[in-house]
């Protein structure tokens, strides 16, 4: 497997795990909620999570298109 193409499957699985990670918020965060440490600051780990999740999609984009404009 050559470069380009470890790179493009790469951002692929960058986007995917993106994804994951919307699909698991609303999952995961009355769990968090349940933790007295976090309960008061729900809203900031929420943003957190959503900022990953974000970050995640953006990056294998950039991947994705990057290989792909070559």
């Amino acid at each position: 497997m050559d470069k380009k193409t470890f790179t493009f499957y790469y951002g692929l699985v960058l986007i995917a795990v993106g994804f994951g990670v919307f699909y698991r918020i609303p999952q995961v965060i009355p769990q968090i909620a349940g933790i007295k440490f976090f309960s008061d600051k729900l809203f900031l780990v929420k943003f957190c999570f959503y900022i990953l999740g974000g970050l995640l999609v953006l990056a294998g984009g950039i991947r994705v298109f990057k290989n792909y404009k070559r």
